[in-house]
C-alpha cells in the first residue's frame, strides 16, 4: 500500500503541476479558449450559411448541431493529444526535463498523471466552449442520451491517450522539429474522421483509414446518441474499437517513449532545443 500510495502521490503531483503552469500563463489560456470559442462558432454558422447561400431544402438546425458536435467533440480530443504529446516540450520549455526524466519515478507513474490532467483540462475547456455555443444557438436535444455520449468521450480518451503517448516519442527523437511534427499526426486524423462531414463523402481509400481513427468512432457515437438518441447498450459497435486501439497504443506508447528517452539521454539530446 505504501509503494502504491507513493505512485498515486507522484502522479497527482504532475497534475497539480501543470494546473500551476496554466494558472501562470492564464493570459494565454484566456487567448486561446477565446480562440477556440470563435472557431467553433464561424464553423457551426456553415449551417445557416448554407440555406443563405441557396440550399434549398437543407435542414440548417440539423446542420448546426452537426457541426456544433462535431467542432466540440474535436476540440476535447485535439485538447488531450496535444496535453500529452506536449509532456517533453512543456519540461523544455521550463527548464526541468533534465530534472524529471532522471528523476527516480516510473514513467507511467509521469505519463499517468499528464494524461489525467489532460482530460480535466479538457473536459472543462470543452465544457465552456458548449455553453457559449448555447449562447448563440437554439440547440434542443430532447431525445439525446447524454450519459451515452459521455461513455463514448471517456472511451475516446483511453484511445486517444494511446497515440498521443506515441506522438509524445518525437519531440525526444527530434528535438529542432518534433513538436511541430505532432501537428501532422492530429492534421490526418481530422482529415478522414468525418469531424465536418461524412466519411462517406471521402475517396475509397480515405474511408479505408477512417477506420484506423479512434475519432471516427467517437464522433460517429456522440452523434448518435444526441440527434439520435441511441441508448448506451447500442454503442458497443462504436466502443470495442476504441478500447482495442487503447489496449494497443497505451502499452505500446510507453514501451517506445521508454526507447525514445534512453536514446535522447544517450546522445544528449534530452535538453537540445536545437
Amino acid at each position: 500500500m505504501s509503494t502504491l500510495a507513493f505512485e498515486v502521490k507522484a502522479s497527482y503531483a504532475f497534475i497539480e503541476r501543470n494546473f500551476f503552469i496554466v494558472r501562470r500563463y492564464w493570459a494565454w489560456e484566456l487567448v486561446w479558449l477565446v480562440y477556440s470559442i470563435v472557431n467553433s462558432l464561424s464553423v457551426s454558422y456553415i449551417g445557416f450559411g448554407m440555406e443563405k447561400l441557396g440550399g434549398q431544402g437543407i435542414d440548417s438546425h440539423f446542420l448546426v448541431v452537426y457541426l456544433a458536435i462535431g467542432t466540440l467533440v474535436w476540440r476535447y480530443l485535439s485538447s488531450v493529444f496535444y496535453w500529452v504529446t506536449d509532456v517533453v516540450g512543456m519540461e523544455r520549455w521550463e527548464g526541468t526535463i533534465e530534472y524529471t526524466l532522471m528523476a527516480p519515478i516510473r514513467r507511467v507513474t509521469h505519463m499517468l498523471g499528464q494524461t489525467a490532467f489532460a482530460v480535466v483540462y479538457s473536459l472543462f475547456h470543452t465544457a465552456v466552449i458548449l455553453g457559449a455555443t448555447l449562447l448563440f444557438f437554439d440547440i434542443r436535444l430532447a431525445n439525446a442520451n447524454l450519459a451515452g455520449a459521455a461513455v463514448m468521450l471517456m472511451a475516446g480518451s483511453l484511445s486517444f491517450i494511446g497515440i498521443s503517448i506515441v506522438g509524445a516519442v518525437l519531440p525526444l527523437l527530434f528535438p529542432e522539429r518534433g513538436s511541430q511534427m505532432t501537428h501532422v499526426i492530429i492534421a490526418l486524423l481530422l482529415l478522414v474522421s468525418g469531424v465536418y462531414y461524412p466519411v462517406d463523402v471521402l475517396p475509397a481509400w480515405l474511408q479505408v483509414a477512417s477506420k484506423f481513427s479512434p475519432a471516427t468512432y467517437v464522433l460517429d457515437g456522440v452523434r448518435a446518441t444526441l440527434l439520435d438518441g441511441a441508448v448506451t447498450g447500442s454503442l458497443w459497435p462504436y466502443i470495442w474499437p476504441l478500447l482495442v486501439i487503447g489496449l494497443l497504443t497505451i502499452p505500446a506508447g510507453l514501451r517506445i517513449f521508454r526507447w525514445a528517452e534512453h536514446y535522447a539521454k544517450r546522445t544528449g539530446k534530452l535538453h537540445r532545443n536545437g
